[in-house]
């Protein structure tokens, strides 16, 4: 197995990984203006991109996943819930992705927004247990996502609480996480710069997941959130579209 972390601006984390042997390779949360970079490694790590995947609809950046999908001929993933006006590949909870020896189990855990999945990754060749767990805006180092931004908020945070609790923290804690963001993004509060951990460390020292789902909806939704990302409207309404607008900053 490969595996390749990319960090893109807007405090992004972007991923790359699949099987050498069989030749392909899952693209995940691929910020617009990347596309190249993701062309370029699978062709250096001689492997095809054959999955196109983002954890969700963004609201802070530009998704470049349409338009790399489409140019290296693989489908576009999301969850079946997003509400995108163009053709994708659905993917529905407990699902099932093989990439050669790189298998990806699709986990819905809503609540930064409805259609939010994380991605549970094994790699046959070392063993049939989980390696690591891609969380999107779901879990980050150190905080949680923010559940503001799809509207409903108190609803959206029991969502999260929820989703934590009964899919991420059930999985075993010497799982590696690695979030759609690190310090410096608009899409949580309180996020680490280190752009990787566990489960088990994040059990531990996480504030957020020590709490009561009454006191991580109250902590969540009584202090103001912070500013929402710059253009966000225009930035959904695009990837809602699948259409990138030709001054968009990458």
């Amino acid at each position: 197995m490969f595996f390749k972390q990319h960090q893109a601006p807007h405090a992004t984390l972007s991923y790359l990984f699949g099987c050498v042997g069989e030749a392909k390779a899952v693209a995940v949360d691929v910020v617009a203006g990347d596309e190249d970079w993701f062309i370029e490694e699978a062709e250096r790590t001689g492997v095809k991109i054959a999955y196109v995947i983002d954890t969700h609809v963004h609201a802070d950046h530009y998704s470049g996943g349409p338009t790399l999908a489409r140019r290296v001929g693989a489908p576009y993933a999301l969850h079946a819930s997003s509400q995108v006006a163009f053709e994708f590949m659905p993917l529905v909870d407990g699902q099932r992705l093989v990439a050669g020896n790189v298998v990806v189990n699709v986990l819905h855990t809503p609540g930064h927004t409805l259609d939010s999945i994380c991605l549970l990754v094994r790699d046959l060749r070392r063993g049939d247990e989980p390696w690591f767990v891609i969380t999107g805006d779901t879990l980050f180092v150190g905080a949680v996502g923010r559940p503001d931004l799809a509207g409903r908020e108190l609803e959206m945070a029991g969502l999260l609480h929820d989703s934590l609790h009964q899919k991420l923290l059930t999985l075993a804690p010497e799982l590696e996480i690695y979030p759609g963001h690190q310090a410096g993004s608009a899409c949580g509060t309180g996020l680490s710069g280190k752009p990787a951990s566990t489960l088990a460390f994040e059990k531990r020292f996480n504030p957020m997941l020590a709490l009561t789902r009454e006191d991580f909806v109250g902590a969540l939704t009584s202090t103001p959130p912070p500013p929402q990302p710059a253009d966000m409207a225009a930035i959904v309404a695009a990837n809602l579209r699948g259409v990138l607008p030709s001054f968009h900053p990458g």
